[in-house]
């Protein structure tokens, strides 16, 4: 994909989130640290020129919540792991990542969004799907389905973290 393509799927995207959450009302944007973070802000802002009004964007560092890496300090890491502006507690969350595969990083997150309340409903929204999926989780929201090998990687590049914008598949060195 190129700049043009991740800002089409991105719009398209916001549309759809507008459409099935029947406007904006208890809707916030959360991304995933680090490539999910100007996706979800990307898109608030998108939502916004739809419908006047932009949901609030919170942030989750899931890696303390990671059930395939070491953290040393996880109880303290855990109360750090998110900046969220806005009560959790009864409303609709988009949860948003760059690139879907096993599912795990989307599991993390849904934990760290638990530890702060009992959201009404999560959704999740996803740049690319590639696939390959160790938990039962689908994301509601696609930019574009891409099937790759398990030797392959998606390289997301996003012009706020890697000034450039695009996507890439990769071989796996």
């Amino acid at each position: 994909m190129d700049a043009n393509g991740i800002r089409r799927a991105l719009t398209r995207i916001a549309h759809e989130i507008v459409e099935r959450n029947k406007g904006t009302a208890d809707l916030t944007i959360v991304g995933i640290k680090r490539r999910g973070e100007p996706l979800a802000q990307r898109l608030a802002g998108l939502i916004k020129k739809i419908e006047g009004i932009g949901p609030p964007v919170g942030l989750l560092d899931i890696t303390p919540y990671r059930d395939d890496r070491q953290v040393d300090n996880p109880a303290g890491a855990r109360k750090e792991a998110a900046f969220l502006p806005f009560e959790v507690t009864g409303k609709v969350l988009v949860l948003v990542d760059d690139v879907l595969y096993t599912g795990r990083s989307v599991r993390a997150a849904m934990e760290a969004l638990m530890d702060r309340g009992r959201p009404r409903l999560i959704q999740l929204a996803v740049l690319i799907d590639r696939g390959h999926r160790e938990l039962p989780l689908r994301p509601d929201f696609v930019g574009k389905n891409v099937p790759t090998s398990r030797s392959e990687k998606i390289a997301v590049c996003l012009r706020e973290v890697d000034a450039k914008e695009e996507v890439l598949i990769v071989e796996e060195e």
